[in-house]
């Protein structure tokens, strides 16, 4: 052996003897007990089992709101505990707004970020990453939105800002790029032939809203998107990209200065002009099935009528019923029945998407082909049976303490909250809206959830839309405790 390897060896054999001696001192002898761990603050909580049925707290948000001189609503929460700032712009410029050229507006808002004077997209990209900031967008039925998410401190901050204002005030809509979204969108088109669920839902839009803007899909059609100009682009967005169309949301480590500040410098570089009209109401359209015909094992299911716009004052009471019903997952009356007791399906769900104007309540499943219409049917009477009867007292309690204690996840994070206050100042809500949510669920009783249910609900008013293949179709199983289990392999789509 060398004299270094000795050395290293004898080195180490006298680290693992030290190392011995100290767990020897901190790991406790057998027959004594564990030291209690002490608590810096013995209000702390510890445990989640210590909550019982109280819901746990959540973030107390300080909502402040102003406007800009370029007329964009404002809504601000200063958050001091990470040194990073999220900014969500929500434009009432969603496909509501295309006016006869269907996906108008999502590929004006996919083209805002492929250039800007002096920068093309991988430049844009680039510098966005060397700031460590992140640029997103999105578009939707209602609205359209813009975000921000970067370090407060002003060396990078203001760089990332003054490319953000770029991007959102001065695209360019290039050529190239356009031509490129747009063979993206026609590849999407054709993957959607393939898949059942999506045609269903493309054919239900259309059923239940009819002439409304809400009935074509949002990122248009295989016919209308390769007729868009760049012309068009430039008219949309000096249109529907101003700062009166703006709501600017903005979390973070900020003082009130530095977002008024900002806040200004992101409004000023929006062009000029007015806010869009609100969407007006769509007509109640006629009930029926409507059949789409698709080579697969499985059929899908989809089930709805009008819902309510997102200001209707039973909006907390048909949130917490449809909870209940078919919303909230595992333990609902509808994933009970149809998937627990008799195996129907991997999943079934109900909810309302409330928007605007009225959006749809649905109800959404796929299970074998040859039992689709048991299953349609056996829906629609859990359907007739809860607007008819309402939850049970311990329903309700339970949809209580469950959303309770869930709701402070809405709050969680910054980007949480700044999605949520893009929300409330797109549909107009009171700075308080989130206690008063809470506080509204909490003190709905059985009667309150099955009157607003029953109002708004009328199961037999459905538009459905079922796709799959036309097979004979069998009768239902019963319900047991124990059904048959479901195959193996992932649901069709």
């Amino acid at each position: 052996m060398s004299e270094r390897n000795g050395l290293r060896y004898g080195l180490l054999g006298l680290a693992l003897l030290i190392l011995l001696a100290l767990l020897a001192l901190i790991i406790p002898r057998p027959n004594s007990a564990p030291a209690p761990i002490a608590s810096a603050d013995p209000d702390k909580l510890e445990s989640l089992a210590a909550l019982g049925d109280q819901a746990p707290s959540r973030r107390d948000l300080n909502i402040q709101s102003w406007q800009t001189a370029e007329g964009a609503k404002v809504l601000f929460v200063e958050a001091r505990e990470l040194p990073m700032f999220d900014l969500q712009l929500t434009f009432a410029a969603g496909s509501s707004h295309d006016d006869g050229v269907a996906g108008l507006a999502s590929l004006t808002n996919a083209m805002l970020n492929e250039g800007v004077p002096g920068k093309d997209v991988s430049a844009i990209a680039a510098g966005f990453e060397d700031l460590g900031a992140n640029f997103g967008n999105g578009a939707f039925r209602d609205m359209a939105i813009t975000s921000l998410r970067s370090l407060s401190a002003s060396e990078q901050r203001e760089p990332a800002l003054q490319l953000f204002t770029q991007v959102i005030g001065q695209p360019t809509f290039p050529d190239d790029s356009l031509a490129r979204i747009k063979n993206q969108m026609l590849a999407g088109f054709e993957f959607q032939k393939q898949n059942p669920g999506k045609l269903a839902s493309l054919a239900l839009f259309e059923r239940l809203y009819g002439s409304h803007p809400y009935a074509h899909p949002s990122d248009g059609t295989a016919e209308s998107v390769p007729t868009i100009s760049r012309e068009q682009l430039q008219a949309f967005h000096a249109k529907a990209y101003t700062a009166q169309n703006a709501v600017i949301a903005l979390v973070g480590d900020l003082s009130r200065s530095d977002a008024e500040a900002l806040a200004s410098q992101v409004s000023a570089a929006l062009p000029k002009g007015p806010a869009l009209p609100r969407i007006a109401q769509p007509e109640t359209p006629e009930p029926g099935r409507q059949h789409i015909e698709f080579p697969s094992n499985q059929t899908h299911l989809m089930i709805a009528q009008l819902g309510i716009d997102r200001r209707d004052p039973d909006y907390a009471a048909l949130y917490l019923g449809n909870q209940v019903f078919g919303g909230g997952g595992f333990g609902t009356r509808l994933m009970t029945e149809v998937r627990e007791k008799r195996g129907l399906t991997y999943g079934v769900y109900s909810g309302f998407s409330a928007m605007q104007a009225r959006g749809p309540f649905m109800i959404n499943l796929q299970t074998r082909a040859e039992l689709g219409d048991g299953t349609l049917q056996l829906v629609k009477d859990m359907l007739t049976d809860f607007v008819s009867n309402g939850p049970t007292a311990d329903e309700l309690n339970n949809a209580k303490r469950e959303l309770a204690g869930s709701f402070p996840l809405s709050t969680a994070s910054n980007a949480d909250i700044v999605g949520q206050l893009g929300s409330m100042g797109f549909y107009d809500l009171p700075l308080s809206y989130l206690e008063d949510f809470v506080r509204d669920v909490q003190a709905l009783n059985v009667e309150q959830v099955k009157a607003a249910m029953a109002k708004h609900l009328n199961p037999d008013a459905l538009v459905i839309v079922t796709a799959g293949p036309t097979v004979p179709q069998e009768a239902l199983p019963p319900p047991t405790d124990r059904p048959a289990e479901q195959p193996s392999g992932v649901p069709e789509h």
